[in-house]
């Protein structure tokens, strides 16, 4: 495909209310948005980098500086035959794997468009329904979480995350458990951790969780592997994934029983299936992650999570958990069994509510050869 021109967007959107994980509180999100223009039809992308470098050293603004100077002049150069090809050409830029994933996925839409397919039909996925979860940040007070957990649990959900810290962290999972004996519950510390406070996390084995994810540092495999040989509950793998290489070292040195497949951590589309398929072949299950995305990324997730392995409910949820109104005109609704339908029309399978992504945006260019 020969492309002819690419528009980015920095987009900020208001959360419904606030996300406090062990980073920080936020009321708001930012992302990239990257829609890439090729004979009369547009691919969109999502960079899922916020503003603030929490989660990774990415941000809204380094991604902006990345995808402007040195991606969109690699693939606007000469024709790309498939997405696939995209990683190899963007080879020359280290790191920022969420900028680039969000080019990626950019070319997957619009790969699909010109092809009349799903992403879904694209990556191999087998499903129609996703089996969701949802996540819940950290609230005011342990009693507070409970009720917010009842609050879900009416809504439809069967499976509930909540995030946890030093301080916020055994009471409140232990709340939750008792107010919810059989409820399908896991936490997740986004790196709040050290090796050392292994004993004072032992407590959380008594609660029949499906897993502890991400306990230790963002760049650690050694010490959750020493951690993991301490525990019965699963430990499971995110931020310290970001490629396939890394999984299959996780998986060799017995770091994590479980790993979280988030495509913009990885690099995008291409190597959160290449994981995908490393860990089917290993016997180590897999589910996707959630970035708190707009409806272009929570479409492509969908679509990425109906491959085999994915066998836990991933971090997707339904439309209206974040946001009022969201850019596309597409709402994805929870169905009774706890999932989400995966969109069938090309590419992603979603459209643009120009109105709504208009009045997000701070920011615009197009770029062209």
């Amino acid at each position: 495909m020969k492309i002819d021109s690419v528009c980015l967007r920095h987009l900020r959107m208001e959360l419904k209310s606030p996300f406090e994980t062990s980073f920080g509180r936020i009321n708001s999100r930012e992302c990239v948005l990257i829609e890439i223009n090729s004979h009369g039809l547009s691919g969109y992308g999502e960079c899922v980098a916020d503003r603030d470098p929490g989660y990774s050293y990415e941000t809204s603004d380094t991604a902006w500086h990345i995808i402007k100077d040195f991606l969109v002049p690699a693939i606007l150069t000469d024709s790309i035959k498939h997405p696939r090809d995209i990683s190899a050409r963007f080879d020359f830029v280290k790191g920022h794997p969420m900028a680039k994933a969000g080019v990626e996925m950019a070319f997957w839409d619009l790969y699909g468009k010109q092809n009349n397919a799903s992403l879904r039909s694209l990556l191999g996925g087998q499903r129609d329904r996703v089996k969701v979860g949802v996540s819940l940040g950290i609230q005011d007070s342990p009693l507070q979480l409970v009720n917010t957990v009842e609050e879900y649990l009416k809504l439809g959900y069967k499976r509930i995350k909540i995030k946890i810290k030093p301080g916020r962290d055994l009471v409140d999972t232990k709340m939750v458990r008792e107010a919810f004996p059989d409820l399908a519950l896991q936490v997740d510390a986004n790196s709040a951790y050290t090796v050392e406070d292994t004993t004072v996390l032992l407590p959380l084995d008594e609660l029949h969780l499906l897993l502890i994810e991400q306990p230790l540092a963002e760049d650690d495999l050694w010490d959750h592997r020493t951690m993991q040989a301490k525990f019965v509950t699963p430990i499971c793998l995110d931020e310290s994934i970001q490629s396939s290489r890394h999984a299959r070292q996780a998986i060799e040195m017995k770091a994590c029983k479980i790993i979280n497949i988030k495509a913009g951590r990885v690099g995008g589309l291409s190597e959160a299936v290449a994981i995908h398929n490393l860990c089917m072949a290993e016997g180590i299950p897999v589910w996707c992650g959630g970035m708190l995305e707009t409806g272009i990324g929570r479409a492509s997730n969908l679509a990425l999570a109906t491959l085999e392995n994915f066998l836990l409910p991933g971090d997707i949820s339904a439309t209206d958990r974040y946001y009022k109104d969201d850019i596309t005109f597409e709402r994805f609704t929870l169905n009774p069994d706890s999932t989400i339908t995966t969109p069938d029309g090309p590419g992603l399978g979603v459209t643009i509510n120009p109105q709504i992504l208009d009045a997000v945006t701070i920011r615009k260019t197009t770029l062209k050869k």
